[in-house]
């Protein structure tokens, strides 16, 4: 017989698409493409978040000065020109620049709504200074010369506030990684075990053909085709499932959560990266169907 019709005895007599376990294998990849989805998502998020928190704090050191007790606009402003005068002329001070109080309520007002605004409300008086260098001695510096005329002033250089975001961020990352890979290992086993199931349920079918000369390359063929079309069925629907969680989720932030957390992009690079999800659980699916198939028939008399 020849190979031709041995490939077509093959998918005709191989019924896989019938085989009860593979009804499953699309929505468990499916599942495991949503969390592989989420992952990349979340990772892509912590760094855009920790790049543009670090980005922002670089080179400034915060200076805060606290209310005076009833406290008046002329008064305040008068105290925070007179701290701004006593640390324009360090050496690394590039410039300094006081915060308006209508902008530190509007810092406060996720927390505080329209109490924010509030003209009664004591708000301390925010400086930041913009510098060049080593900010951990400076910082030292600043608070050793308002130390006379300010001495309840707190000098904040944000090192160890982004020191602990960037290893946090980094944790993350690599807590991304392993959910990807635990996520694609998952895939294997589970496509080895649907596809040892088929081949169990189907052995006498095998066992026909290859008296008939079919190849185990030939049998094998029929399995990895068919794992791999549902590889790509399962992948596309977890790839579409995440698409509508993350459309849903930034339609249902409120505009409060929108103004404490970073504005989130999906890059081009990450575009890419989950479009090819689906492409690399169908991948998975069909060399790991290929594998477990040959090795099997191999042992098999």
């Amino acid at each position: 017989m020849s190979d031709t019709e041995l490939t077509q005895l093959s998918r005709r007599d191989l019924p896989l698409a019938g085989d009860a376990s593979a009804r499953f294998l699309p929505w468990l990849i499916a599942f495991m493409v949503f969390l592989a989805a989420l992952a990349l998502v979340g990772a892509d998020a912590l760094r855009q978040t920790a790049a543009r928190w670090n980005g922002g704090l670089s080179g400034q050191i915060t200076v805060q000065l606290p209310p005076l007790v009833r406290e008046d606009a002329p008064t305040a402003a008068s105290r925070a020109e007179q701290a701004a005068a006593l640390l324009r002329d360090l050496p690394a001070v590039r410039s300094v620049e006081t915060l308006e109080r209508a902008e530190a309520a509007a810092l406060l007002e996720p927390w505080l709504g329209a109490a924010a605004n509030d003209a009664a409300l004591p708000l301390p008086t925010l400086i930041t200074v913009r510098h060049s260098g080593d900010p951990a001695p400076l910082a030292a510096e600043m608070r050793q010369r308002l130390q006379n005329e300010f001495p309840d002033a707190e000098v904040d250089d944000h090192q160890a506030w982004i020191g602990g975001l960037l290893n946090l961020t980094r944790g993350l990352e690599i807590l991304a990684l392993f959910l990807l890979l635990l996520v694609g290992a998952a895939a294997v086993v589970t496509v080895v075990f649907v596809t040892r199931t088929g081949l169990a349920v189907h052995r006498p079918v095998i066992e026909l053909l290859h008296l008939m000369g079919a190849r185990d390359v030939q049998i094998a063929g029929r399995f990895q085709t068919h794992a791999l079309w549902l590889g790509l069925k399962g992948g596309l629907l977890g790839l579409a499932v995440a698409a509508l969680c993350y459309g849903a989720l930034q339609w249902a932030v409120s505009p409060t959560t929108l103004a404490l957390l970073p504005a989130f992009e999906i890059g081009p690079v990450l575009l890419v990266l989950l479009a090819l999800l689906p492409l690399l659980a169908a991948g998975i699916a069909w060399l790991t169907a290929r594998v477990t198939v040959l090795r099997t028939l191999g042992r098999m008399p």
